[in-house]
């Protein structure tokens, strides 16, 4: 029988009504009450009891240091954590924690556990399942997929189906046979050496949607209030526009200045290619870094670790070039 952890964050999953509305009361104990028996040996530790929406990098940092300092005591660990930053955080632990020895599960759920039709208990049970069975790695469950939790988006406000595998296929998903794993090689990655926790991280980083008539200004006004890397999520491949407002020159200016810009794309599929059309090669040309198929969430937490490692603009460039956790799909 594996020896299982229940790390419970709070979140949705374990709310209840209030007069301010949802409110995450239920204990991690409450939530394994409400499931029934399972076959295996179920232990359960409360970290935080909070709504997501609430959960900061000093939190991702608490989760972490928690992950690690009982990875050698169970067989996989479960977080149960809101859905609305959930991404972020499986994303954030997939650098803070690299080379994990052991299955370590995010879920949660649109609907309380104590409301009648809630999908909590099928997101639970799945996360178990998978931290009973899945190699060492950080994932995200939800409505019967296992996904690697640095490739996972949460793309529906109330759907059950509320994350997406987004430019890899799930690890694994729910069928009548049970558990089926996806045989890729994508996924066969090796770990090298011991389990690593470095909660360092920069959180002053920016994220910017680019839109018809965004003044560039703006980016320098942001570094001048301090920040220090900035991913833009430009059009299609990556464009960006460099007649009146120009974008380009603005990125060659900051990146002068020793501020990382990194281009994605808005596009939730596929992946950005600086390389492919004037607009992007300009970009390229005065240094963007290419955040290739990553997530916006996977970009933005990659680029905090980063700089909190003390990494330059060009030490950055070619750690965006490097595949850490699966984050991204490299030429």
């Amino acid at each position: 029988m594996k020896k299982l952890l229940l790390l419970s964050t709070g979140g949705t999953i374990a709310s209840v009504a209030s007069n301010a509305g949802l409110v995450p009361k239920e204990t991690g104990e409450e939530l394994i009450k409400m499931l029934g028996k399972l076959p295996y040996d179920i232990h359960v530790k409360d970290i935080l009891q909070l709504d997501s929406s609430n959960i900061q990098p000093e939190e991702w940092k608490f989760i972490a240091q928690n992950i690690y300092k009982y990875r050698n005591d169970y067989d996989g660990i479960v977080v149960s954590h809101g859905t609305d930053t959930m991404a972020y955080t499986a994303s954030m632990l997939s650098f803070m924690l690299k080379n994990i020895n052991i299955p370590v599960v995010l879920t949660g759920s649109q609907v309380p556990i104590n409301v009648v039709l809630s999908d909590a208990h099928d997101n639970l049970r799945l996360a178990f399942a998978a931290a009973a069975t899945c190699p060492p790695d950080i994932y995200l469950v939800f409505h019967n997929k296992v996904m690697l939790g640095c490739r996972s988006v949460k793309v529906r406000t109330t759907n059950f189906d509320a994350f997406e595998s987004v430019n890899v296929p799930p690890i694994a998903t729910v069928s009548s046979d049970g558990l089926v794993f996806n045989t890729d090689d994508h996924f066969q990655k090796k770990h090298d050496g011991e389990p690593v926790l470095n909660t360092k991280i920069n959180s002053h980083v920016s994220l910017v949607k680019l839109f018809p008539g965004f003044d560039p200004n703006l980016l320098f006004a942001m570094v001048d209030s301090g920040c220090r890397g900035i991913v833009i999520e430009a059009y299609g491949l990556g464009g960006m526009n460099f007649i009146r407002r120009n974008m380009v020159a603005a990125i060659g200016k900051l990146i002068r200045r020793g501020i990382p810009v990194v281009a994605s794309s808005q596009c939730l599929y596929e992946r950005s290619d600086l390389t492919k059309y004037e607009v992007g090669r300009e970009a390229l040309l005065e240094g963007a870094i290419s955040a290739c198929d990553m997530t916006s969430e996977s970009a933005i937490t990659k680029l905090m670790w980063a700089l909190g490692q003390g990494m330059d603009v060009h030490e950055i460039a070619d750690f965006f070039n490097t595949n850490v956790a699966g984050e991204v799909t490299l030429k």
